[in-house]
């Protein structure tokens, strides 16, 4: 049993419930048993069947409650599986906005998705089946053997000497199976992120005329993923053959000894019967289980994926709530260093600066310098190696919920999902109403763009519906922020991608959306310095020089050295 189930909310209620349910089930298989052993022998000794009637409706009617049990259990785990799976996806979800968009890059967007799609739907697959299965191989066979043990000691002892048998056999080919699961599951999360990567740039591969060599690409990942499904079933396969064989094996070996009992005249028919009809109901539980268990395997490493990274916790200095971000606010970060496990070059180092109230800080330097970097950080999406950051004077992280409600994120490439523009620019406030998003719509100049469009607001973007081009998909970018309004902005390289006339035709939109607000815009465009209030320098992860540009240009430092650069290659 996974240690990790205990950790979910409701399971020890849960676990109680089935507990009852199958000792009650234990007791209807037993009855079951005795009278329908009672019934046989009674009409084996010559009865007539009238005689018998009352023998065979205790038994039907056991039958009918121990079905009734079964769906009673069936239920309970059903409920469980299917709201721990909900929640557990909300959880995740909400780790992975957490997290940010570098976590995403890092694990691949495809495996995050089928995790979040197929994943849970898998897990919840796994609870569903392995809880009751788990319970009735707690219980049923102890009962079962319990009770052959008082009717007969020599069959008890057999079943007790399998059993372990049975139990030490699923172990060695669980492992083995669990290591081929690993795989397969690791192909999977390939096959998940290629097949996402091609659907992406199947235009480009198409405008560049490599979409057919691709195919080749593609037909070895889904050969690799299907060589490790196929092994997977081959040990399953094994494991149900071997169950299947020692199951039989001791049940047979029962019967031959209660046979000589009988010819022996030392076993009567009743009891020797009884034994033979719950030999094979001790067996049932661990056989169910063995082959259940190879049908969740991916359920099983799925949610321990996702504990993963719901245990991605980085725990901060404080937990106390950060105060909302107001015009007297003041922000302080001391000497804050950043070191990548595999690469320690590629981080940040001692950076040191205070910023206070509603100001827009740029943060400037060459390809390299750290600037995403210190985004991510300032978001919370990296928590540092060294340093701490201050909030009113008050030691903080910003790993925390109060702190990423208080931003909002615009990166290089905003992603817009296949759906509605409408639906698109609410999407962080599900709840705005119509004329809330024609005013966000209308602040970030989309106005003219939308009423071009045949179906306006309802018009469907993103993959599957109409192409934007890069300037209109940044617009959307800014509709959602001026739709939160959130006080605190950061800003990475939003227009790295735009020719210069679109990112002059966003400037004027973008600095209204400024407006009030704490802004970090981090840029190797130097033309939106002159609109900063303060400017942080980077070079090689360090914080060279701080300032407004016309300090900065006086200093005649690295700066300066970025602007007659540009200027020369202007």
């Amino acid at each position: 049993m996974d240690k990790s189930l205990f950790s979910y909310t409701g399971i020890k209620p849960v676990l109680a419930g089935l507990a009852v349910l199958t000792v009650l089930q234990g007791f209807t298989i037993i009855i079951q048993a005795y009278f329908l052993a009672d019934s046989i022998s009674s009409l084996f000794g010559g009865d007539l069947f009238r005689t018998v009637t009352k023998e065979l409706a205790f038994f039907f009617l056991a039958l009918v409650i121990r079905q009734v049990l079964t769906f009673l259990k069936n239920k309970i785990a059903y409920r469980f599986a299917v709201t721990t799976s909900v929640n557990l996806r909300e959880s995740v979800l909400k780790k992975i906005f957490q997290l940010g968009p570098r976590f995403v890059t890092e694990e691949g967007s495809g495996q995050t998705v089928t995790l979040i799609m197929e994943g849970t739907m898998k897990f919840r697959h796994y609870l569903e089946l392995f809880l009751p299965k788990l319970m009735n191989t707690a219980f049923i066979p102890a009962m079962v053997c319990l009770f052959i043990l008082f009717e007969n000691i020599r069959s008890a002892l057999i079943l007790i000497i399998a059993f372990p048998i049975l139990i030490v056999f699923m172990i060695l080919l669980g492992l083995a199976a669990k290591e081929k699961a690993n795989r397969q599951y690791e192909s999977y999360q390939m096959l998940s992120n290629h097949f996402v990567d091609s659907l992406r740039g199947l235009e480009t591969l198409t405008y560049l005329g490599l979409s057919r060599k691709h195919i080749e690409k593609i037909s070895f990942v889904s050969e690799r993923y299907r060589k490790a499904v196929m092994a997977t079933l081959r040990i399953a396969f094994l494991s149900t053959f071997a169950l299947d064989f020692f199951t039989m094996l001791s049940i047979a070996t029962v019967a031959v000894f209660l046979g000589i009992g009988l010819i022996n005249g030392t076993m009567d028919l009743k009891p020797a019967l009884t034994i033979l009809i719950l030999a094979p109901e001790y067996f049932l539980p661990i056989r169910e289980v063995g082959a259940d268990y190879h049908a969740t395997l991916d359920g099983k490493e799925a949610g321990k994926k996702i504990q993963e990274i719901l245990q991605k916790e980085f725990i901060g200095p404080s937990k106390e709530p950060i105060p909302a971000w107001k015009s007297t606010s003041v922000f302080s970060v001391k000497d804050m260093d950043l070191r990548f496990v595999d690469n320690n070059d590629n981080g940040l180092k001692h950076i040191d600066f205070t910023i206070t109230g509603t100001k827009k800080v740029g943060i400037i330097g060459a390809s390299g310098a750290g600037k995403s970097t210190l985004v991510d950080l300032l978001s919370g999406f990296l928590v540092p190696t060294k340093g701490e950051f201050l909030i009113d004077g008050k030691f903080e992280s910003l790993l925390q919920e109060d702190w990423q409600k208080q931003v909002t994120y615009i990166p290089q490439h905003p992603y817009l999902f296949s759906n509605t523009i409408f639906n698109n620019i609410c999407f962080y406030h599900p709840n705005a109403t119509e004329q809330d998003v024609k005013a966000a719509a209308q602040a970030a100049g989309l106005t003219e763009v939308i009423k071009a469009l045949p179906d306006g607001l309802n018009t469907k973007v993103g993959e599957g519906g109409r192409t934007l081009s890069g300037g209109q998909e940044q617009r959307m970018a800014i509709a959602r922020a001026f739709l939160g309004n959130r006080p605190i902005l950061l800003l990475d390289e939003p227009t790295a991608h735009l020719d210069i006339e679109t990112e002059y035709d966003l400037k004027e939109t973008m600095l209204q959306l400024f407006a009030g607000k704490l802004v970090f815009f981090a840029t190797h465009r130097l033309h939106w310095m002159l609109d900063m209030d303060q400017i942080l320098v980077l070079e090689h992860g360090e914080l060279v020089e701080i300032g407004t540009h016309d300090q900065l240009m006086e200093k005649h430092g690295f700066y300066y050295q970025l602007v007659k650069t540009q200027l020369e290659g202007i």
